[in-house]
């Protein structure tokens, strides 16, 4: 901890230990631009606004919260944790173990497409531009994106190539989390639609649950996964067949 002083009120603030370079990788890894098509997915999104049951920033905010604690946001976060564990200590085998699993967790075949479709093509992307040069987990990503061709869930691939590349795993989850939602606002902004500023808003209200988020699933584990968003899944599934489509989920 660090303690701020001046004429200002006394502000405390945390330390960051990750170095530049982590952070530099992590700011990439997760960025938009990053080449994985994370643009072309709602999350079954779309399909909820075309109902009408999102119609506002509030109504967003319900929505997103309860995939965050209760859906996929939980989910994700488990298995990115779990991920990283598993690959810092160079354990292949639950590494392919929670690919396996990542990827049976899909509720609909959408929701397969976008997680698989996304980790595939971020595993290719790091592949190609981004090679870790040591330690258990460097040799472990080489391996499996060398030799392994088959998909990718997107928060295994995640946290295989954040530990590979020494990027702490509580900052992996909340830049996860943080994107993943900010997707989310970025395709309602399009289809509710919603100002720049309410989506802005959304995220800066989301701040608290993704750090909540983020410590239950660094003290939680694979028998803790669960999902309740049934309703969210069921929007993923009827998207499959709606008329009119901006996105792919």
């Amino acid at each position: 901890m660090a303690t701020i002083t001046g004429t200002t009120p006394t502000v405390t603030a945390m330390t960051d230990p990750m170095n530049p370079a982590a952070l530099y990788r992590l700011l990439t890894f997760l960025s938009p631009a990053f080449p994985i098509g994370a643009f072309t997915y709602s999350h079954g999104l779309e399909q909820v606004v075309e109902q009408g049951d999102i119609t506002n920033s509030v109504e967003l905010e319900a929505w997103l919260q309860d995939i965050l604690r209760q859906g996929a946001g939980r989910t994700d976060a488990i298995l990115l944790s779990e991920t990283c564990n598993a690959a810092r200590s160079g354990d292949r085998q639950t590494v392919e173990d929670l690919r396996e699993l990542g990827l049976a967790l899909q509720p609909s075949g959408e929701r397969y497409l976008e997680a698989s479709a996304q980790g595939t093509a971020f595993m290719r992307a790091v592949e190609m531009s981004w090679q870790p040069q040591d330690g258990a987990a460097a040799v472990l990503f080489k391996e499996l994106a060398g030799a392994d061709r088959d998909a990718w869930p997107y928060p295994v691939s995640v946290g295989l190539v954040c530990s590979a590349h020494d990027i702490p795993t509580r900052a992996a989850l909340v830049a996860y989390l943080q994107a993943f939602s900010a997707n989310i606002v970025s395709a309602a902004i399009r289809t509710v639609p919603l100002g720049q500023n309410d989506g802005q808003s959304v995220l800066a209200k989301l701040e608290p649950v993704i750090s909540k988020v983020t410590e239950d699933a660094l003290s939680s584990g694979i028998d803790d996964l669960g999902s309740t968003t049934f309703l969210a899944d069921i929007a993923s599934m009827a998207h499959e067949t709606q008329y009119s489509r901006l996105f792919r989920s």
